[in-house]
């Protein structure tokens, strides 16, 4: 048993860490950050430094280098094993060297030793990696630096290697950061948007196609840097190449030009406004006890768990009728809500409803795995794909576990991700939805999550794209060797990348072509994309680092997922990670100063850098136990939160602290905050009170929203109409009139009402919509609540039951 810690500064010993500056450099959709990490031994012993940090999984890590003094060091990338080796070879004859390794269980997780450095001294590491922005449901392209580094739960019997990492709270952490970012692009910059505090916009050119931007001043690391840049004109198909490196070997990745093509397909309309209305549609919810933490500081009354439960009600009312469905939510086990998926009716919706409400962050650990294969092990349903919705704050330590067990069964199903809170791992999260052919989304911040998973669900009603293959148009003697693995997965308005290396001699004035053509809905489509084989200026070895870390992730996947130790792949990984300069699971960046002059005298003293945790606020809550990736995480004695102390079971694999409220120590006063619950939103209740067919009924608590009284509603009803017909119009002109900034979140269900009334071939549409709008002080046309006529396309039912009177139930 460990007792809680403080800071390293509680024993007087100074944090060597002083500063990061981060610097930035976005070209279109693909980003290059260079940090500068500057370190400072004020003891009178030589130290070793150990930072663990969180970056982007799915970055390129392609430069790593330390300048002491005079000195610049430029590491190279060798195999794990050699590299560690050398790196305690270096420290046990007295030289300063320096080791940058990827963790073996999540490839968003580094460890940094700074070895031997001597009393008085300083040094500055420099690390640099490449990363394609990911496509926001609004057009923004994201960019985040993950700063915020959550303990991670590992299931019981895990195992990896011993890493510490030391957690403070985010208001405690001792060193200071400054971003800064340069954004050029063919197309005009619109705005830039941030969670954290940015300084003005600067615009560099007259075209506004180059601008710069800061991070405001005092950031308090109790968030990710996460910025949205948004383009005029956002998102036009596009290809770059880029000429190899002139040292490389011809014919090797390296040597070969290699182009980078950016598809954004365009669907017809007529299949878009068609929505399915099919499919087994089921629900992951993540009850760990961290999911307790708000959402974001400025409301802390709106938890992780409340949230997701608002958002299963949104989707559980925006389901098509004769789809199947079901819940499940885990911790360090896992409950279900049917035994199998159920076919969505009324009766169905409103026991999930119930059972959801119950709902509460109870289940201990984040154990994802156990149930996802029992999913995975029910049969799937005919005529009924598969869309798998994940929630979950993304603290697991077993990434790629995880990851593999969804690629080995992407042929059955579709899985969209969505990573709640700061620190949630972008491993994990964009893994999933990549292995699984969906989407993955992150909410942050002050974002809601209600729009976002309405947006993917948009995605899982969208036709699946089947049939999807690539083809080029090139030059005579030109060939393409398609690096990227093969697209699965195509979305409206959803960005598909692909890398290819390319042989042979042609001119620059030379053009070629890429067609992807695929099937949607039954019917043949295909885009095409015409491009120049003249290299592009100044982009360096960009894309060649990019493509080269698809392949080593394909590989590294593949090697993981076949029986045994697969010598051979682990082989090639290495020899391309050293070839590209880009890391890998299996390599290791290492720095030696080896022409200091003189060795560095005395026993090493170890030092932890602390990560900032991300909990409440800057009342952050953690104890010291056995992490994921087998690390040991030491925290400050912090803020309740259940996860962590007192709410996990004991068979779980954390070590206990006894975890006292003892903050004096820190110079800090926590008091409890006085939480006032809010009164249920008006929304909420609207779409609470809907049925699975799509209607309302007319009563008391319809009106009670409505802002009526029972009597001033009835009254208000034309006399021809039945009740049902007139409540759903009424919510529809509510919902049109008052929630237009929600329409994200009530649009689908909307439709579906709209279709049953049309279904109902009720008289009088025209007179009931006048007089809800006379009744409701507004002036919504008809025809944008979908009921100009019969035939707007959508299709959410595949039948429109009566709503009846037995079967009402209000969920509050």
């Amino acid at each position: 048993m460990m007792n809680c810690c403080g800071l390293l500064t509680e024993k007087k010993e100074p944090v060597p860490l002083k500063s990061i500056d981060a610097q930035l450099e976005v070209k279109d959709h693909v980003a290059t950050l260079v940090s500068t990490l500057n370190f400072e031994n004020k003891e009178d012993k030589p130290l070793e430094t150990v930072f663990v940090f969180p970056l982007p999984g799915d970055a390129a890590v392609c430069h790593f280098s330390a300048q002491i003094g005079e000195t610049h060091i430029v590491a190279e990338v060798k195999e794990k094993q050699q590299a560690q080796e050398e790196y305690d070879d270096a420290l046990s004859s007295g030289q300063q060297a320096f080791l940058l390794e990827e963790s073996d269980e999540s490839p968003d997780i580094f460890s940094l030793k700074v070895g031997s450095l001597p009393p008085g001294e300083s040094a500055s590491i420099r690390l640099e990696y490449v990363t394609e922005l990911a496509v926001q449901a609004d057009d923004g392209l994201r960019f985040c630096m993950l700063a915020v580094l959550n303990p991670r739960y590992q299931p019981q019997g895990s195992e990896g290697p011993s890493v510490q990492v030391t957690s403070v709270p985010a208001s405690l952490v001792p060193y200071s950061l400054s971003f800064s970012a340069q954004v050029s692009s063919p197309r005009p910059i619109s705005k830039i948007e941030s969670s954290c505090s940015l300084e003005p916009l600067q615009y560099l050119n007259a075209d506004q196609t180059q601008a710069t931007v800061k991070l405001g001043a005092g950031h308090k690391f109790d968030r990710d840097v996460e910025l949205l840049i948004y383009y005029k004109d956002a998102h036009q198909p596009s290809a770059v190449v880029e000429a190899g490196q002139a040292s490389a070997k011809p014919g090797s990745l390296m040597g070969d030009p290699v182009v980078m093509v950016s598809l954004y397909p365009e669907f017809p309309q007529s299949v878009m406004s068609s929505l399915a209305a099919c499919g087994e549609f089921v629900f992951l919810v993540d009850r760990s006890g961290s999911m307790d933490c708000p959402m974001n500081n400025s409301t802390p009354q709106e938890t992780r768990i409340s949230s997701a439960k608002d958002t299963l009600l949104l989707l559980l009312k925006s389901l098509p009728m004769g789809c199947y469905f079901n819940i499940y939510s885990f911790g360090s086990t896992f409950e279900h809500i049917f035994p199998t998926s159920v076919e969505y009716s009324e009766k169905t919706m409103e026991e999930a409803l119930k059972k959801v409400e119950k709902m509460g962050d109870d289940l201990g650990g984040t154990e994802i795995l156990q149930p996802l294969r029992h999913i995975y092990s029910q049969a799937c349903i005919p005529k009924h794909p598969r869309q798998l919705f994940v929630f979950t704050d993304g603290e697991v330590g077993n990434t790629k576990e995880v990851t593999d067990l969804v690629k080995k069964n992407a042929g059955s199903h579709r899985c969209f991700s969505f990573g709640i809170g700061e620190g949630a791992s972008s491993a994990l999260i964009n893994g999933m939805a990549k292995e699984g052919g969906g989407h993955a989304q992150f909410i942050t911040g002050a974002d809601r999550m209600q729009p976002k998973v309405m947006q993917s669900l948009r995605f899982a009603l969208q036709p699946a794209v089947e049939d999807i293959s690539i083809s080029w148009d090139l030059p005579k003697g030109v060939a393409a060797t398609v690096l990227s693995p093969p697209i699965t997965a195509i979305f409206q308005g959803q960005r598909s990348l692909l890398y290819a290396q390319l042989t042979g001699q042609s001119s620059e004035e030379a053009g070629g072509s890429v067609t992807v053509k695929y099937s949607l809905a039954g019917h043949p489509s295909q885009n095409q994309l015409h491009f120049s084989l003249k290299p592009a200026e100044h982009s360096g070895l960009t894309v060649h680092r990019l493509a080269a870390r698809t392949v080593i992730r394909s590989l590294e996947s593949e090697e993981r997922t076949q029986s045994g130790q697969n010598e051979e792949m682990k082989k090639k990984v290495v020899e391309l990670s050293v070839q590209s300069g880009v890391s890998s699971s299996f390599t290791a960046f290492i720095a030696v100063h080896k022409d200091s002059g003189k060795s560095v005298e005395g026993p090493l003293v170890h030092r932890n850098v602390p990560t900032p945790f991300y909990g409440m606020g800057s009342m952050a809550t953690a104890c010291y136990y056995s992490a994921p990736i087998g690390m040991s995480f030491q925290c400050a004695p912090m803020y309740s939160l259940p996860d962590l102390c007192g709410a996990m079971p004991k068979s779980a694999n954390f070590l206990y602290a006894d975890c006292d409220d003892d903050s004096e120590d820190f110079g800090v006063e926590f008091n409890e905050p006085e939480v006032v619950l809010p009164s249920k939103d008006p929304l909420l209740q609207l779409v609470s009170l809907q049925k699975a067919s799509g209607c309302w009924m007319l009563d008391g608590s319809l009106a009670a929203v409505l802002g009526k009284s029972s009597e001033e509603v009835e009254k208000a009803k034309p006399p021809p109409v039945n009740n049902e017909v007139w409540a759903s119009i009424l919510a529809l002109i509510w919902l049109h009139a008052f929630k237009m900034d929600a329409k994200e979140e009530w649009e689908l269900l909307s439709m579906k009402a709209a279709s049953w009334i049309k279904a109902q071939n009720a008289p009088c549409v025209s007179e009931c919509v006048e007089a809800g709008n006379a009744l409701l002080g507004c002036g919504v046309k008809k025809e944008a609540l979908g009921l100009s006529g019969l035939s707007t396309g959508f299709s959410l039912t595949m039948e429109a039951p009566q709503c009846r009177k037995e079967d009402t139930e209000v969920v509050d």
